[in-house]
């Protein structure tokens, strides 16, 4: 087949390691047959010089081989769209935006994580105490185990692997330090697993869901939602982070309060940290989890007997 110059131009040839395995073998085998073909040529025919017998055989067996390599180069000669790729992007950019905006329906909007008693007990007074606050939160306390979960249950979901994402649900579940916390996440987790299968449901979801005996929590149910939609995993991570950090922030501006400004100071504070953490959940092991913020799980306990709340966490 010829292609002209101005063809190979517009095509953007992509040929995979296993294809070009695949064609090395394929001229293997075809110095085989030719070796093969010419002794049997050989002896059939004695009167044939030798050197007309292998011009004869060669060419007989480099036809399939000939073909073969077009056909496997061809399947792989597909122009590859630019709009294609642009339009999943795009799909990926609209699940993201809409699963993780304050709009979305899994009541984010009612839960401080224990802010509200940082707050009253003075630990939480304005932009630097809280920005300070939620750095560590983010990269030492929960938001890096939530991350963590988030990216297992993503991996386990992905891979089919219902026994692997049951045991990243149980230990997320069983790692969370109070019982206002345990309903944040779970009741969160419950809402978003919900409407995703009502609204966003996608092939595999229900058996996914339904492998896990435990109650998703909310990182988890991010996870297999976004695997099972083949939204990428470090999109879904970042924006996940901004996300829970975006809604610590809304809680603090009306306890502290704190003016709108004022939160996206404290927010452009966090860009970096929220980076990190997802750098580093992207490589932990399970076995790297753990938390060293005290005073913000002592925060989550104590405000279940906080006198005057707005929240329920």
């Amino acid at each position: 087949m010829l292609v002209t110059d101005t063809a190979m131009m517009t095509m953007r040839t992509t040929i995979t390691r296993a294809t070009i395995t695949a064609i090395i073998i394929t001229i293997m085998a075809t110095i085989t047959m030719t070796t093969v073909a010419t002794t049997i040529m050989a002896m059939i025919m004695p009167r044939m010089t030798m050197d007309t017998i292998i011009i004869i055989t060669t060419s007989i067996a480099t036809i399939p081989t000939i073909t073969t390599a077009t056909s496997m180069l061809m399947t792989t000669n597909e122009p590859v769209g630019a709009g294609d790729l642009a339009e999943r992007e795009a799909a990926a950019l609209y699940r993201l935006m809409t699963w993780l905006s304050p709009a979305f329906p899994v009541g984010g909007f009612s839960y401080s994580s224990g802010i509200e008693w940082a707050v009253e007990a003075g630990d939480i007074t304005d932009v630097a105490t809280l920005a300070d606050w939620l750095d560590a939160m983010l990269g030492d306390g929960s938001g890096f185990c939530d991350a963590t979960f988030l990216v297992h249950a993503y991996r386990a979901a992905e891979a089919g692997e219902e026994t692997a994402l049951k045991d990243v649900a149980e230990l997320a579940a069983a790692f969370v330090p109070s019982r206002e916390r345990q309903l944040e996440t779970a009741s969160q987790g419950r809402a978003f697993i919900d409407i995703a299968r009502a609204a966003w449901d996608a092939e595999g979801l229900d058996a996914m869901a339904a492998a896990c005996r435990t109650p998703l929590v909310y990182p988890v149910a991010v996870g297999v939602v976004a695997a099972m939609h083949g939204v990428p995993l470090a999109p879904t991570l970042h924006a996940f982070l901004h996300a829970l950090v975006s809604n610590w922030i809304s809680a603090a501006s009306r306890l502290i309060p704190l003016g709108q400004t004022d939160s996206q100071r404290v927010l452009v504070k966090l860009e970096a940290a929220v980076a990190a953490t997802a750098h580093r959940a992207l490589n932990a092991a399970l076995d790297d989890l753990g938390s060293a913020t005290f005073r913000a799980d002592l925060a989550s306990l104590r405000h279940e007997t906080q006198y005057t709340r707005l929240f329920r966490s």
